[in-house]
């Protein structure tokens, strides 16, 4: 995905944490969500396709140990703007979405992508050096993050690094238009991700250089712990 919706209005309209979906409902919010996606598929890709978000794709790589090219797993790809990104650095890109429309547009363009819905990952194990997770992670319920984020700590190497770059809130989540979001400020963020096996390398908010009022993104960076 990309920096796109408006993450500050969205937040203030979403409902409270605690009439979020039940277990049974989640599936349906995800595939409401992913049908948004498909029906907009072209218009987003136009509106999007331009955005710079190389601080967020340098925070990623900065924080790598491996050495290039790294495997690179592309979480909410969309139509595959970052996947240029990354090929264009020499590294070694794999997109993930769950839209249709984009997995196919990001095909087009020559890139492997995997179709597959945030709540039913089948990611190998120990596989990638980085998880670029741009505008993607907040369209996950709260209460299915615990089990997404362990699975995608999984997927990383040792020492493996998670980008995630998420609209922040006030820990509400809920519908925005057709999509739902779950916005979370940095001390619930950060719960959720130390809690599923990661430590904080750092965090920013976007856009850069802007009063923290007008910075609705919060991005974060994270290595994975390795068990003792």
């Amino acid at each position: 995905m990309t920096d796109n919706p408006p993450p500050a209005a969205a937040a203030r309209a979403a409902v409270a944490v605690d009439a979020a979906p039940a277990d049974a409902d989640l599936f349906a919010v995800t595939r409401a969500t992913l049908r948004h996606y498909d029906a907009h598929a072209a218009g987003f890709r136009d509106g999007t396709w331009e955005h710079d978000v190389s601080q967020n794709i340098d925070a990623l790589l900065d924080a790598i140990a491996a050495p290039p090219p790294c495997r690179i797993l592309d979480f909410g790809c969309g139509p595959g703007r970052d996947l240029r990104a990354f090929k264009a650095r020499g590294h070694a890109p794999v997109g993930l979405d769950g839209a249709v429309e984009f997995a196919a547009m990001a095909r087009a363009a020559g890139f492997e992508v995997l179709l597959q819905d945030f709540l039913e990952l089948d990611l190998p194990a120990a596989h990638f050096d980085g998880v670029f997770a741009n505008a993607s992670l907040f369209h996950v319920p709260a209460r299915a993050l615990p089990r997404v984020l362990q699975e995608l700590r999984e997927t990383l190497k040792p020492g493996g690094v998670l980008f995630a770059s998420n609209p922040r809130g006030d820990n509400r989540e809920g519908w925005h238009g057709e999509r739902y979001g779950a916005y979370h400020d940095w001390a619930h963020w950060r719960d959720f991700v130390t809690a599923a096996g990661f430590t904080e390398v750092r965090h920013y908010y976007r856009p850069a250089g802007l009063p923290r009022a007008q910075q609705p993104w919060l991005a974060s960076v994270w290595r994975k712990v390795e068990e003792a």
